[in-house]
C-alpha cells in the first residue's frame, strides 16, 4: 500500500513530492529489517544459551551437567520464624577431571548473595594454589522481623567451559544450628567446607567463654567470633576481616561480652587453614612455577566446641577483696610484729638502765616522778647513762647482755674513744675528701691486703660520706622507674587498643582460659595479682625508713652501738630494693595487659635490678669502703638490659650472637673474680699479662703455694664453675627464651653468694637470730610453692600462638585467679621475705665492735 500511494502521487504531483514519499518509505522499511534482524538475531543466541529452572527441595542430591551453553536454576523456598534460626547449607561436588573453566554457583537470597566456583582455590604461603573439589557453604540467614514467613532463593549454576561438566548438588538444613550454654557440639571443618554456628546470649548472662577443641593438632584452623550480618566471613583468606579471631591447634578459646554484640548474638566461626605455618607445624617445599595446582590432601579437622558462662561481678569482687586481703592481712602481722618488739626493746631497755644495786628510789626516779614508770627519761638523763656505756642498740635488742658477753665478750669501750662530731653539716663532706687524705692513701693497700680483715678496716670511711653515696642509688632507681615506666605504660596501652580494634587475638599470649576482661583490659586477673609487689615493696620501704629513724636518733645522741659496733648501717641500696620490688609490679603488670616477646623485657628488667641490688647490698655489709657506687652498678645493669634486648631480638638460634655472648659472660666472670679477691687492689692496663704470668710462675710452678684468701678463693671457684656451666649450656642449647636464661644467671650467682655468706657467718662464731631465721625458713618454703606454680607454663610465647594455647588451663583459685596469678602472689611474698632476710640477718652483731666481725 506505502508504495502504490508513492506511484500514484509520481503520476500526479510530478517529481517533487513523490521523491519525498520515497525516501520517508524507504528508511521506514530500513529501519523495520535492522529491528527483524536483532530479533532474531537474538531469538538464535537464545537458542545457544538455554536457562533452566528447577523447583528443587531440601535433603535432596542432584546430579546434573552444565556446559557454557545451559544455564540451571535451582529454586527452594523454606519457612523461617522471628524466635528460631535455622542454618541451610549447600554442598557441592564435581565428578569431572582436568576441568578447562571451574563451575560458578552464586546464591541469591533475599538480602544476599553468595557466591563461589569449584573448584575452588585457595592460596597459601609464597602464592601456592590449593585446589579443593568438594566445597560446604553455610548460607547467611538474614533475621525475619515477621513472625513467620517463606523465604526463597536461588541457586545459580553456570560455566564458560565448552565440554560438559558433572556435579552434585545438595542442600540441606543445619541440624544444632543454634548452639546451647554448656552443651557440647561436635561437626568436622576443612579448608573448602567451613562451619559456623549461631549463639544467643541469655538473659542475665553478659559473658561467656567459646571454648573451641580438637584431638588433632593439624591441620591448623582458626576459630572466630562474627556480629550477625551479612556476608559471613568464613574462609582462610578473608576471616581475619571482622569481629575477633586466633589460630588454634587442639584449644581455642574467645570470651565475648554482650556489650561488644547489639543483637545479642552472635556468629562462631571455624576455618581450617590451607597450610600449617602458622600454627607452628611444617611447611612443605614446593618448586614454585606459574599457576601451578598443588594436592593438600585431606585436610578435614573434628572440632568440638561448648559456649559457658563467665564469671559475674560477684566473682570479680570477691577476687579484689581476697587479694587486698591478702597483703593487708601482712601489713596487719608487720605492725603486731613492731608492737611486740617495741615492748621487748622497752624491757630490754629497762634491763640496761637500771643496775641491779640500784635503790627503789633511784629506780622510781629514774623510770617517772611517780614510780609508775610512765613518764619517759629526758634526753640529757639518758644521756648522762649513755655515757657510763649503758646504751641502746639502734637496731632491735632481741638478747641480754649476758648472752651477748658470752659469745662475743662485749666490748667495755666508753664513747670517750670516739673522736667524730655527729654535728657536722652533711653537705660539706665528699667522699673523695676521704680518698686524698695521707692517713688513707698511706695505709689502704696494706690494710685491704691483709689476710684477715675485719670490717673496721673496710669502714674507714665517714659515715655521712658513705650515707650519701649509697642514697645516690634510691633517687638514681627512682629517676629511671620514671623514665622507663611512662613509655612502658604508653606502649602497652597502644597493643591493647590494636587487639581490641583488630580483633587479632594472637598478638597477646594470655591463657584465655582464665583471662577474665574488665572495661578495655583483656586480662584483669592477671594485672591485680601484681599488686602484692607494690603493697609489699611500699611495706618494706615503711620499715626501712623506721629502721633508718631508729638508728639516725641513736647516732644524734651518740650511742656507741650506734658508732662504732655492728655492721655498718646504710639503707640507701634498702631504699632502692623497695623501689624495685614496687616497680617490678607496675611493669609486670604493664607486660600482662599484653604478653609477648617483643614486651617481655618489661617484666624482667626490674628482676634483673633487684637481684644485682641484692648482690651488691650482701657484699656493701662487710666492704662498706668498697662497693661499688650507683653509677658503676645501674651502668652494668644497663649493659645486661642491653644484652637481653640484644638476645630476645637475635638470639634466636643465632649461633654468633651466643658465642660472643658467652665469651663476653666469661671474660665478665673472670674481671669480678679478680676484683673482688683483690679488694680491688690491681689494675686492668697494658702489664696485666705481664703480672699475671709473674703471679702464675711464682705461686704455681716455682713453688705451689696456697692463696692467701682461701675462704674468697672457694667462693670465686665456685662460682666460676656455676658460670662457666651456664655459659656453656647456652652455646650448646641457645635456649629461644634468652631473657629468662639471663636472669637465671642472675639469680644462681646470687643464691651462691647468699649460700656463702650464711655459711661463712656460722663459720666466723656468729649466729642467726631468730627473727632472720623465722624469715629464711618461711622465704626459701614460700619460694618453693611460688616456683611450682611459676614452671606450670600456661602459655609460652616462645611458640606460635596456637601452640601456646594448648599450655592454656582453667583457673584454680576462686574461679578468677590461674596458676600464674599464685605464682604473682607467692613470689612477692617470698621477695619481701628475702628482703627481710637481708635487713635483719646481721642484728646479732649490732653489739660487737667491728674490729671483732670477719670480712667474707
Amino acid at each position: 500500500m506505502l508504495w502504490r500511494s508513492c506511484w500514484k502521487s509520481r503520476h500526479k504531483n510530478g517529481s517533487g513530492p513523490a521523491a519525498a514519499c520515497w525516501i520517508r518509505h524507504g528508511l521506514a522499511a530500513l529501519l523495520w529489517v535492522c529491528v527483524t534482524h536483532l530479533v532474531c538475531g537474538g531469538a538464535a543466541v537464545g537458542e545457544t544459551k538455554n536457562v533452566v529452572q528447577k523447583d528443587a527441595e531440601f535433603d535432596v542430591t542432584y546430579n546434573d551437567t552444565v556446559t557454557s551453553e545451559n544455564q540451571t536454576i535451582y529454586a527452594f523456598n523454606h519457612t523461617v520464624s522471628r524466635n528460631k534460626t535455622e542454618g541451610v547449607r549447600v554442598s557441592v561436588d564435581v565428578l569431572s577431571q582436568g576441568l578447562e573453566s571451574p563451575i560458578l554457583f552464586v546464591v541469591r537470597q533475599k538480602q544476599a548473595v553468595l557466591s563461589f566456583q569449584v573448584p575452588l582455590i585457595l592460596r597459601g604461603l609464597y602464592q601456592r594454589k590449593y585446589p579443593y573439589d568438594h566445597v560446604g557453604r553455610t548460607l547467611c540467614q538474614p533475621p525475619s522481623r515477621a513472625a513467620s514467613e517463606t523465604q526463597y532463593f536461588f541457586v545459580d549454576v553456570s560455566t564458560l567451559s565448552s565440554q560438559g561438566t558433572n556435579y552434585q548438588l545438595r542442600v540441606s538444613r543445619v541440624e544444632s544450628f543454634t548452639l546451647l550454654t554448656d552443651k557440647k557440639f561436635s561437626f568436622t571443618a576443612s579448608p573448602s567446607q567451613p562451619q559456623y554456628f549461631k549463639y544467643d546470649f541469655r538473659d542475665g548472662v553478659d559473658t561467656v567463654i567459646v571454648k573451641v577443641n580438637s584431638d588433632m593438632t593439624f591441620p591448623c584452623s582458626v576459630m572466630s567470633v562474627q556480629d550477625i550480618q551479612c556476608p559471613v566471613y568464613d574462609l582462610d583468606n578473608n576471616v581475619a576481616f571482622i569481629g575477633m579471631y586466633q589460630t588454634m591447634t587442639k584449644k581455642g578459646a574467645i570470651t565475648v561480652q554482650r556489650k561488644d554484640f547489639p543483637s545479642n548474638s552472635f556468629y562462631v566461626v571455624v576455618v581450617v587453614k590451607t597450610e600449617d605455618e602458622a600454627c607452628g607445624g611444617p611447611l612443605r617445599f614446593y618448586p614454585l612455577r606459574p599457576d601451578e595446582l598443588f594436592d593438600a590432601g585431606n585436610r578435614s579437622k573434628l572440632i568440638d566446641v561448648v559456649v559457658t558462662p563467665a564469671i559475674d561481678s560477684k566473682v570479680y569482687v570477691m577476687g579484689m577483696l581476697f587479694c587486698l586481703g591478702i597483703f593487708f592481712s601482712i601489713y596487719l602481722l608487720t605492725f603486731l610484729g613492731a608492737c611486740l618488739e617495741k615492748k621487748r626493746m622497752n624491757k630490754t631497755r629497762e634491763d640496761y638502765l637500771i643496775p641491779a644495786d640500784m635503790s627503789p628510789a633511784e629506780t622510781a626516779s629514774l623510770l617517772g616522778k611517780n614510780g609508775d614508770g610512765k613518764t619517759p627519761v629526758s634526753p640529757d638523763e639518758y644521756g648522762s647513762f649513755a655515757d657510763n656505756g649503758s646504751t641502746l642498740s639502734s637496731e632491735a635488742i632481741t638478747d641480754s647482755a649476758t648472752s651477748i658477753d658470752n659469745n662475743y665478750g662485749y666490748m667495755e669501750r666508753s664513747l670517750d674513744s670516739v673522736g667524730r662530731s655527729r654535728q657536722e653539716s652533711l653537705s660539706s663532706v665528699e667522699e673523695d675528701d676521704y680518698d686524698t687524705l695521707d692517713d688513707i692513701n698511706s695505709d689502704k693497700n696494706i690494710v685491704r691486703t691483709k689476710k684477715f680483715l675485719y670490717v673496721s678496716d673496710l669502714s674507714r670511711k665517714d659515715k655521712r660520706v658513705l650515707s650519701k653515696k649509697y642514697q645516690i642509688y634510691f633517687w638514681n632507681i627512682a629517676t629511671i622507674a620514671v623514665f622507663y615506666a611512662l613509655p612502658v605504660i604508653q606502649l602497652v596501652i597502644t597493643y591493647q587498643t590494636v587487639v581490641n580494634v583488630t580483633g587479632n587475638q594472637d598478638i597477646c599470649y594470655y591463657n584465655f582460659l582464665c583471662a577474665h576482661p574488665l572495661g578495655a583490659l583483656s586480662a584483669f586477673n592477671n594485672i591485680l595479682s601484681n599488686v602484692g609487689y607494690v603493697m609489699l615493696g611500699l611495706l618494706f620501704l615503711l620499715i626501712v625508713l623506721k629502721r633508718d629513724i631508729v638508728h639516725n636518733r641513736a647516732l644524734v645522741r651518740n650511742d656507741l652501738n650506734a658508732l662504732e659496733c655492728g655492721i655498718p648501717k646504710h639503707f640507701g641500696l634498702f631504699y632502692a630494693m623497695g623501689t624495685a620490688l614496687m616497680m617490678e609490679g607496675l611493669l609486670s603488670a604493664c607486660y600482662h595487659v599484653c604478653p609477648n616477646y617483643t614486651n617481655f623485657q618489661f617484666d624482667t628488667s626490674f628482676m634483673y635490678m633487684i637481684a644485682g641490688l641484692c648482690m651488691l647490698k650482701l657484699y656493701q655489709k662487710r666492704h662498706p669502703d668498697i662497693n661499688a657506687s650507683a653509677y658503676t652498678a645501674y651502668a652494668c645493669l644497663a649493659g645486661v638490659i642491653f644484652f637481653s634486648v640484644l638476645g630476645v631480638v637475635f638470639g634466636r638460634g643465632n649461633t654468633v650472637f651466643w658465642i660472643v655472648f658467652s665469651v663476653i659472660h666469661i671474660l665478665a666472670t673472670l674481671l669480678l673474680s679478680t676484683q673482688l679477691y683483690y679488694m680491688g687492689r690491681w689494675r686492668l692496663d697494658s702489664g696485666i699479662m705481664r703480672r699475671m704470668l709473674h703471679v702464675i710462675y711464682t705461686d704455681f710452678i716455682r713453688q705451689c703455694s696456697t692463696p692467701m684468701y682461701i675462704d674468697r678463693m672457694v667462693l670465686l671457684v665456685m662460682g666460676n664453675i656455676v658460670n662457666w656451666s651456664l655459659a656453656a649450656y647456652g652455646l650448646i642449647e641457645r635456649p629461644n627464651d634468652f631473657a629468662s636464661y639471663l636472669l637465671a644467671i642472675a639469680i644462681c650467682n646470687l643464691l651462691l653468694y647468699f649460700a656463702f655468706y650464711i655459711i661463712m657467718k656460722l663459720r666466723s662464731g656468729e649466729r642467726i637470730q631468730c627473727l632472720a631465721l623465722v624469715c629464711i625458713l618461711f622465704t626459701a618454703v614460700v619460694w618453693g610453692f611460688a616456683l611450682f606454680f611459676f614452671f606450670q607454663g600456661l602459655s609460652t610465647w616462645q611458640k606460635t600462638p596456637a601452640e601456646s594455647r594448648e599450655h592454656n588451663r582453667d583457673c584454680i583459685l576462686l574461679s578468677f585467679f590461674d596458676d600464674h596469678d599464685i605464682w604473682h602472689f607467692l613470689s612477692s611474698i617470698a621477695m619481701f621475705g628475702s628482703f627481710l632476710v637481708l635487713l635483719t640477718m646481721d642484728d646479732d652483731v649490732d653489739h660487737v665492735q667491728r674490729d671483732k666481725i670477719f670480712v667474707f
